[in-house]
C-alpha cells in the first residue's frame, strides 16, 4: 500500500482527479471540455457523493468524484473510486480539503492479498505534493498492511510457530529484543493457561515476549490474542462458525500493526509486545468444560466452555505484563460474538476505566476514521463469573448469558491490577462486505486512533 503513494515529482504524467459537486460540476466541465460534458450526458453522472466517472479532456482523460459541499462524504471516501480506475497515475486537482486523508483513503483501497493468486491484479498509485506527510502515512500503511497480511493468511501456513516468527521479524527489524517460550516451558514458567489452551494441537503453543526502546521511557505495553486458528476445542464450533477462525489472531496481528507504528515512528516510550500463540484444537489432552485451572496470576479458574479460549491465554498474558506495572497496557482481541451482535463488525468496543484514556480514544479515532465505541466495565456483573469450585469461572454461567462482552472484559481486569491504565479492545479483525478504504477480508481495526493518541500523549503530536 505504501508504494500506491508517490511524489507529484517522481511521475512523468499523472490523470488528475476533480472533486465535484452537483453545484461545481458544470464550472469543472467547462474547463474539460465538451468531449467531457458529453461524456457526462450520456453516462448520467451529475457528481453525486461518492459517485465517479473518468471522462475525456481537453488535455486527456481526467477523473471526476462527487463529494458533499462540505468535501469528502466520509474521510475515507476517495478509497471507493480505486476499484473502478485503470492502471495508472493519479493526482488530486483542486477541490479536496483534506488532501492526506483523501489519499490515505486511496492508499488503503489498494490492498489486495495476492499470496495465493498468479495474478497481482492492477497498479494504481497516487502523485501527492509536498503538503501530504509521506512519511507518516508511510508508517500508518505499513502497520494496516502487516495486520492485513497476517488476518489474511491461512492457518495451514500461520502456525502458533510461523505467528511467533512474525513477532522476532518484526522486533528484529527496529532493534528490539526478546524470546519465545514454547511448550511444556510454558508450565515451567508459569503460563499455565497458555499451555492447557493449546496443548492438544500438533503445533506446540507458545509465548512471544519482546521489548524495543530506552528503558527509563514511559512503559507503554500490547498484549493481542494470537489464536491462529479456533475448532471450539471439546465444545466444537459447527462449519459455518469455524470457517473465518483463521482469523481469531487479529488481536495479535492488530497489535504488531500498531508495534510498526509505534517502532518506525521512533516514539519515545519503552515497548513491550506480549502474543500468546496457540492453536485451540481437539485431541485426547485437550481442556474439558468443568476443568480447573491454575493461572499465572495465582487464581483459579473454572472452564464452563473451551471455546471461550482466548481470554485464558490473555489472562496470563496481562498478568505477565501488569508484573512491571506499564504506564499504559492495552490488549486487543478477537473476543466475543457479543460484541458483534451489540455494535456489529464496524464498530468495535473498547473497555477502561480511566476517563481520560477513554476521552482521548473517542476523539482521535473518530477524527482518524478508524470507529470505536466505549462500552462500560459495569462491576454488578462479575457476580456473574461466580464459582463454587474455583476462585472464577471465565464465562457467564450465573446471568442467563447476558452481556457477554463486558462479562469478558471483567474477567480479563481480574488480571490487572497494577497498572497505570488498561484498556480492552473486543475487535472483529474482519470486513465482510468492502467498503471505501477497506477492502473485504482481514481489517486493521482501532490502530490507526491509537497511533494518534499515543503520538499525543509521547510525542506531542496533534
Amino acid at each position: 500500500m505504501r508504494e500506491s503513494l508517490v511524489r507529484k515529482s517522481d511521475v512523468s504524467s499523472s490523470t488528475p482527479i476533480h472533486a465535484v459537486t452537483e453545484a461545481s460540476l458544470p464550472q469543472v466541465l467547462d474547463g474539460l471540455g465538451s468531449a467531457a460534458l458529453n461524456w457526462c450526458k450520456v453516462n448520467d453522472f451529475a457528481g453525486k457523493p461518492a459517485t465517479s466517472l473518468l471522462v475525456p479532456g481537453t488535455d486527456g482523460a481526467a477523473v471526476l468524484f462527487g463529494v458533499e459541499d462540505g468535501g469528502l462524504s466520509h474521510p475515507l471516501a476517495l478509497g471507493g473510486l480505486v476499484a473502478g480506475l485503470p492502471e495508472g497515475e493519479y493526482h488530486l486537482a483542486e477541490g479536496f480539503p483534506d488532501p492526506e486523508q483523501a489519499a490515505l483513503g486511496f492508499a488503503l483501497s489498494t490492498y489486495s492479498f495476492t499470496r495465493y493468486l498468479k495474478n497481482e491484479g492492477k497498479t494504481r498509485r497516487l502523485a501527492v505534493d509536498d503538503t501530504v506527510d509521506l512519511n507518516r502515512l508511510g508508517t500508518i500503511l505499513d502497520g494496516v498492511q502487516l495486520a492485513r497480511d497476517l488476518i489474511n493468511t491461512p492457518a495451514n501456513d500461520l502456525g502458533p510457530g510461523e505467528l511467533s516468527q512474525a513477532v522476532v521479524a518484526l522486533f528484529k527489524q527496529h532493534g528490539g529484543t526478546g524470546r519465545i517460550v514454547i511448550g511444556e516451558d510454558l508450565l515451567e514458567e508459569n503460563f499455565p493457561m497458555v499451555h492447557a489452551v493449546g496443548k492438544a494441537s500438533s503445533r506446540a503453543p507458545r509465548l512471544a515476549d519482546f521489548t524495543w526502546g530506552d528503558e527509563a521511557a514511559p512503559k507503554v505495553t500490547l498484549v493481542g490474542k494470537g489464536v491462529i486458528f479456533d475448532t471450539g476445542g471439546l465444545n466444537l464450533k459447527p462449519g459455518s462458525s469455524m470457517a473465518l477462525m483463521k482469523k481469531d489472531m487479529g488481536g495479535a496481528a492488530n497489535v504488531l500493526g500498531l508495534a510498526s507504528m509505534i517502532m518506525a515512528s521512533k516514539l519515545p516510550v519503552r515497548l513491550r509486545v506480549i502474543v500468546p500463540c496457540v492453536e485451540n484444537a481437539v485431541a485426547g489432552n485437550a481442556f474439558r468444560p468443568g476443568d480447573i485451572l491454575p493461572s499465572r496470576k495465582g487464581l483459579t479458574v473454572e472452564i464452563g466452555n473451551t471455546d471461550a479460549e482466548g481470554r485464558l491465554i490473555l489472562a496470563d498474558a496481562l498478568a505477565l505484563a501488569d508484573e512491571e506495572s506499564p504506564e499504559i497496557l492495552i490488549d486487543m482481541a478477537t473476543l466475543t460474538g457479543a460484541a458483534r451482535v451489540a455494535l456489529g463488525p464496524d464498530l468495535p468496543p473498547y473497555y477502561t476505566d480511566d476517563e481520560e484514556l477513554a476521552e482521548d480514544i473517542a476523539v482521535m479515532a473518530e477524527a482518524a476514521a478508524d470507529p470505536l465505541w466505549r462500552m462500560p466495565l459495569w462491576q454488578p456483573y462479575l457476580k456473574y463469573l461466580d464459582s463454587k469450585v474455583a476462585d472464577i469461572n471465565h464465562i457467564n454461567t450465573s446471568g442467563a448469558g447476558f452481556a457477554g462482552s463486558i462479562t469478558a472484559a471483567l474477567f480479563l481486569s481480574r488480571f490487572v491490577e497494577n497498572t497505570g491504565s488498561w484498556v480492552h479492545f473486543d475487535i472483529f479483525g474482519w470486513t465482510p462486505m468492502e467498503k471505501p478504504g477497506k477492502p473485504m477480508g482481514g481489517e486493521a481495526q482501532g490502530i490507526r486512533g491509537l497511533f494518534d493518541v499515543l503520538l499525543e500523549r509521547f510525542a506531542g503530536a496533534q
